[in-house]
C-alpha cells in the first residue's frame, strides 16, 4: 500500500532535495547507499546514532529524566523510534514515540520528545502511509509543534505532509500545515504550492480553504519589502489564481473570486489567457459589464489562431450575456456582428511573447482604482482543466468564432420585442457582407423562415422589404414559404403585395394571383417549381420560439442596472449616492440580489461603518427570511467577517447561527486568526458577576459564545 505513495511523491522529494544548502544536498548524495528498504526522507537517519537530548515540550529547560533508569528507558526509545523508521514500520516508531513523551511524568509539558531529526523522520514516515489515522497524527504533531516547540520542526517534512494531506483528500488537515509554514515564513517551494492546491480545490470545502490560504498569502507578500528574501518567497503564481479562479466558479463562489481578483494588481500577479478566460466568468455572474468591455480591447487585439479563438470562445460568450442580462440589444448585434468580420492577424513574434499589458480593475473613473498585467497572447500550461465548452452563446467553427442559434434568437426576439426590426435588418445585411455566401445558405433567408415558422409574418415581410432595398439577395423559396403562409392565414391583400413583389424579381411572372394562392393553399406551390420548404426544416425558428416562451415579462435587466451603479458608488465610496440608489431600486420593486448586499456591506466596510452593516444585516435577515434572498455563504462570511472587526458578537453569532441553518462549511481558521489580532484579550479573564449591567453580561455571553465557537479556549491556531 505504501508504493504507490513512495512514487507519488518521488518527484517532490527531488525538488525538496534540490532547494536545500550545498552541504546539505552533499549530505543527501553521500547517504544515497542506505539500504533499499530505508525511505528516501529518511536517509540522514543511517549516517549515525541518534542520541536523546531529553528535550521536552516547555523548552530546552523542561523535565529530564531524574534516574539513571529513566535515562536509560529514555534513550532506548529514542534507539526503537529510529530502527523502526528505517524499517519502514511507522506504527511501531509512533508507539516508542507516545512512550517517549509518557516518560517525562505527570504535568503539562513534562513529557519528553527526540531529537529534531526524528521528529521530521515520524512525520515524512507518516506522510508517504496511505493511511489517513498516520497523516492525522502527524499533523496534530506539526501543530501541536508548531505552537510550543517551533524549533523541532523540519518544515521540509511538514512540505511532504501538506501534500501528502492534500492527496489523501484531507483537506481541513493539510490546510492547517500549510498555514503553519506560512506563519511561520518557512514557505515551501511554489511547485509544492501549486500541486497541493490542485489536490484540493477538488471538493468545494478544499477549495473555500485554498482561497482562504491564497488571501493570507498575499497579504504576507503585500507586508514584505519587495526586495527581500521573503518578498520573492510569498509571491503568489499565475497557476495558483488559476487553480483557485476556476475552483471558485466550480463551486459557486463568485464573490469569493471576485476578492482573489482584487488582490491581483496588488501582487503584481500576470494574468495569462487562462486567468483572462476566469475572470471573464467571474465577471458575468457578477455583473461587471464594464469590467470585461475593458478587457476586450485587449483580448480583441490577439492574432487568431484556431488555438486562440478557441480558448476565447467562453470569453466572448460571457460578454455577449452580460449585453442580454443587461437587454442591450445594440451591444450586443456590434459584438456579433465583430466576431463576423474578424479576421486572422499575422501571428509575428513580438505578437507572442508581447510584454504584459495594464487593465483597469474597477471604474476607470475611481482615483483608487488599480491595473492588473495581463498578458492575453499567453496560454500556460499549468494545472488548470481547460473549461468545458457548452456551446451556449458563441461557438468554434471552421471559419471562427460564431453566434449560435441561441444567440441570433435572442438577438432576433429582442429587436422584434422592442420594435426595433430595422436595426435588425441592418445587422443581417451587414453580417451578408462580411462572411459573403450564397442566396440560399444566408444568415437572412433563415431569420424569414424562422419567423415565419412562428407566424411572424409582418416582421418576415418588413426584413424582406428591407434586404429589396439593400439589394441583398433572397432565395425563391424563402418569398414562396412567406407567401404560402399568408395564403393559409386568408391574408389576401397581404399575399397580392408580395406577388407583385416576387414579379418584379422575375418570380411567378406567368401565374395569376388567384391560381398561385390556389397552389399555395393545397401546398403545391413548392413542389410544382421543384422547391422544398425550408421553414419545416428550420432549426433557428424552433430556438426562438423557445426564446420567446421563456419571455415572462421580468425586468431582470433593472437589477443589473441598478447592481452596476451601486458597484462604482461603493467602489467610490459614495455611499449616500449607493443608498439612494438602493432605495430607487426598492421603489420600483426591483428586487436586490447577493450581489447587491455585497456590493453594500464592501462599500460600508471600507469606511469601517459597522453599524450600518449591522442595520443592512437586518434588512437581509427580513428578507431571507421571506424567501426574497437565497442565503450565500460569501455573503455571510463578508457580514461576519465585518462584525468580528466592529466587535458586533451578538450579531455575529446570529451569522454563524443561520450558516449553521443552511449546513454551510466556515473556515473558522481565518475568523479566529482575525479575532485574536483585534480582540486577543478581551473579556478573556471575566465572568457573569463581573459584569455591572444587563448589556455587558450579554455582550460578555456572546464573546465567550464566539470564542467557544470559534475554538480559541480549546487549542489556539487549530481547525
Amino acid at each position: 500500500m505504501q508504493r504507490p505513495f513512495d512514487e507519488m511523491l518521488s518527484s517532490l522529494e527531488r525538488l525538496l532535495l534540490h532547494t536545500r544548502s550545498r552541504s546539505q544536498a552533499a549530505a543527501a548524495a553521500a547517504a544515497a547507499s542506505a539500504p533499499v528498504r530505508t525511505f528516501i526522507g529518511l536517509r540522514h537517519l543511517s549516517r549515525a546514532t541518534v542520541h536523546p537530548h531529553h528535550l521536552s515540550w516547555e523548552g530546552r529547560g523542561g523535565a529530564v529524566p531524574t534516574t539513571a533508569a529513566a535515562s536509560s528507558r529514555a534513550k532506548d526509545l529514542v534507539s526503537r523510534i529510529e530502527l523502526a523508521l528505517k524499517a519502514r514500520r511507522v506504527d511501531e516508531a509512533w508507539v516508542a514515540f507516545d512512550a517517549l513523551r509518557a516518560s517525562g511524568g505527570a504535568g503539562a509539558g513534562a513529557g519528553l520528545l527526540p531529537p529534531q531529526a526524528l521528529i521530521g523522520g515520524l512525520i515524512t514516515a507518516s506522510s508517504y502511509s496511505s493511511d489517513t489515522g498516520r497523516l492525522r497524527r502527524a499533523c496534530e504533531l506539526a501543530v501541536a509543534l508548531s505552537r510550543k516547540r517551533a524549533d523541532l520542526l523540519h518544515y521540509d517534512a511538514l512540505a511532504r505532509l501538506a501534500l501528502a494531506l492534500a492527496r489523501a483528500q484531507m483537506p481541513e488537515p493539510a490546510a492547517t500545515v500549510l498555514r503553519v509554514m506560512l506563519e511561520r515564513g518557512k514557505l515551501p517551494p511554489a511547485p509544492v504550492w501549486s500541486s497541493a492546491f490542485s489536490h484540493l480545490v477538488k471538493t468545494p470545502v478544499g477549495s473555500h480553504l485554498a482561497s482562504g490560504i491564497l488571501i493570507e498569502l498575499c497579504e504576507c507578500f503585500t507586508q514584505c519589502p519587495l526586495d527581500s528574501k521573503r518578498s520573492k518567497l510569498t509571491k503568489p503564481g499565475t497557476t495558483l489564481f488559476n487553480l483557485v479562479l476556476d475552483a471558485c466558479l466550480r463551486h459557486g463562489s463568485p464573490l469569493e473570486a471576485q476578492q482573489l481578483i482584487d488582490l491581483m494588481p496588488r501582487t503584481g500577479v500576470v494574468a495569462d489567457a487562462n486567468t483572462i478566460v476566469a475572470v471573464a466568468r467571474v465577471y458575468e455572474m457578477n455583473g461587471h459589464r464594464e469590467d470585461l468591455k475593458r478587457l476586450k480591447l485587449h483580448v480583441d487585439s490577439v492574432p487568431s489562431s484556431a488555438l486562440l479563438d478557441r480558448h476565447y470562445q467562453q470569453f466572448y460568450g460571457c460578454l455577449l450575456s452580460l449585453h442580454f442580462k443587461f437587454d442591450d440589444i445594440a451591444a450586443a448585434a456590434e459584438l456579433v456582428l465583430d466576431l463576423y468580420r474578424r479576421r486572422p492577424k499575422l501571428r509575428t513574434q513580438q505578437s507572442v511573447l508581447g510584454k504584459p499589458s495594464l487593465v483597469q480593475v474597477g471604474s476607470g473613473n475611481l482615483k483608487s482604482g488599480c491595473k492588473m498585467l495581463i498578458e492575453p497572447t499567453l496560454l500556460g500550461c499549468d494545472l488548470v482543466a481547460e473549461p468545458e465548452c457548452h456551446f451556449g452563446l458563441i461557438m468554434f467553427t471552421d471559419r471562427g468564432l460564431r453566434p449560435s442559434n441561441t444567440a441570433i434568437a435572442k438577438l432576433i426576439y429582442g429587436f422584434v420585442r422592442l420594435k426595433r426590426v430595422g436595426e435588425l435588418s441592418k445587422l443581417l445585411e451587414s453580417i451578408h457582407e462580411a462572411v459573403q455566401v450564397s442566396a440560399e445558405d444566408n444568415l437572412i433567408s433563415e431569420v424569414i423562415l424562422a419567423c415565419v415558422g412562428l407566424g411572424w409574418l409582418e416582421t418576415a415581410h418588413d426584413i424582406l422589404d428591407d434586404m429589396e432595398s439593400a439589394g441583398a439577395a433572397v432565395p425563391e423559396a424563402t418569398y414562396a414559404s412567406l407567401l404560402t403562409a399568408y395564403s393559409k392565414q386568408n391574408l389576401l391583400s397581404e399575399a397580392k403585395v408580395l406577388l407583385r413583389q416576387m414579379r418584379k424579381g422575375g418570380m411567378l411572372e406567368n401565374l395569376p394571383d388567384e391560381e398561385a394562392i390556389s397552389l399555395c393553399l393545397s401546398e403545391e406551390l413548392l413542389p410544382a417549381h421543384n422547391l422544398t420548404d425550408p421553414v419545416s426544416g428550420s432549426c433557428l425558428a424552433k430556438f426562438l420560439d423557445e426564446e420567446a416562451r421563456e419571455d415572462d415579462g421580468s425586468r431582470d435587466h433593472l437589477t443589473y442596472e441598478f447592481n452596476s451603479s451601486i458597484f462604482f458608488f461603493c467602489k467610490a465610496k459614495m455611499m449616500e449616492d449607493a443608498v439612494r440608489t438602493f432605495r430607487r431600486m426598492h421603489e420600483r420593486r426591483v428586487q436586490p440580489t447577493v450581489q447587491t448586499f455585497s456590493h453594500l456591506t464592501n462599500g460600508y466596510s471600507s469606511l469601517e461603518a459597522y453599524r450600518e452593516i449591522a442595520i443592512l444585516w437586518g434588512e437581509i435577515k427580513r428578507r431571507l427570511d421571506g424567501g426574497a434572498l437565497l442565503a450565500d455563504r460569501d455573503l455571510f462570511e463578508c457580514l461576519l467577517w465585518n462584525f468580528i472587526r466592529g466587535g458586533y458578537f451578538e450579531r455575529a453569532m446570529e451569522i454563524v447561527s443561520c450558516m449553521a441553518e443552511h449546513d454551510m462549511y466556515v473556515d473558522k481558521w481565518k475568523f479566529r486568526r482575525e479575532f485574536l489580532r483585534l480582540h486577543e484579550n478581551l473579556y478573556r479573564n471575566l465572568n457573569k458577576t463581573d459584569a455591572r449591567t444587563d448589556a455587558q453580561s450579554k455582550r460578555l455571553e456572546h464573546v465567550k459564545s464566539f470564542r467557544k465557537w470559534v475554538g480559541i479556549d480549546k487549542v489556539r491556531g487549530m481547525n
